[in-house]
């Protein structure tokens, strides 16, 4: 197992990533909300994190359950941190 620092970055790994989205998974059910969203993206210092939360949930969950919580709604999301949020994520060598 290693440890994975978590920190507003721009550029990340998927892994890291995901670390630094369970940091804000306040109610540590594993998936995460709008407003946990939300919060992630104020710690990056983003302006409109509200907004740009609320965009990133319409483009990533498939199921429209107001969740993020499935590697397929995961990779959604990753694509939309690229596209809108300026971020650089990309897989992992090892």
């Amino acid at each position: 197992m290693r440890c994975i620092e978590v920190h507003p970055s721009r550029e990340m790994t998927v892994d890291e990533f995901k670390a630094w989205l369970r940091y804000f998974d306040a109610d540590h059910d594993g998936r995460i909300s709008q407003e946990e969203l939300k919060d992630s993206l104020h710690s990056l210092r983003d302006w409109f994190g509200w907004w740009k939360a609320r965009r990133g949930m319409k483009e990533a969950d498939c199921n429209h359950d107001s969740q993020i919580e499935n590697a397929k709604e995961i990779e959604k999301l990753v694509n939309y941190a690229q596209q809108h949020l300026h971020m650089k994520i990309y897989q992992s060598d090892w």
